[in-house]
């Protein structure tokens, strides 16, 4: 999918170049918060540039937390790890329960978007590890 018609599916807007989190990003990665960092649970809208991905990571809690992916535009990828890779498509959602290592992120060939719902945890984190290689990613059909 080309940009300019990506931007006219991607309602809730492409944001701001995420800066914070590149380093855990192989591309160009866009933000944009749809309610304030204190509200439980956080939405944002993140965009990924085509053969954007985001690396391998766990979203850790002693209870509940996890996050949410609700596809909004374009066309991506979702990883567990040890599992095959499942396609996305606008109208997708998926459940990522805490302690699940994963990644996400756009197909080859296409802008992609979801919103980031980070789910309310008790001790709730983040771990972030390695990059999705290029051999990997490039194995995706």
């Amino acid at each position: 999918m080309k940009q300019e018609d990506f931007e006219i599916k991607n309602v809730f807007g492409k944001g701001t170049e995420n800066t914070a989190y590149a380093a855990y990003f192989t591309g160009t990665s866009y933000l944009n918060p749809l309610t304030s960092a204190s509200c439980k649970p956080f939405f944002a809208n993140v965009t990924f540039e085509p053969r954007c991905r985001n690396n391998w990571h766990v979203h850790r809690a002693d209870k509940g937390g996890g996050q949410i992916l609700l596809c909004v535009a374009g066309n991506g990828w979702y990883q567990e790890w040890g599992k095959p890779a499942r396609s996305l498509a606008p109208g997708d959602v998926v459940e990522i329960k805490a302690g699940v290592k994963h990644w996400h992120g756009a197909s080859k060939d296409s802008w992609f978007s979801h919103i980031a719902v980070e789910m309310s945890g008790e001790n709730a984190s983040n771990e972030w590890l390695e990059a999705v290689s290029d051999e990997e990613y490039d194995a995706l059909d």
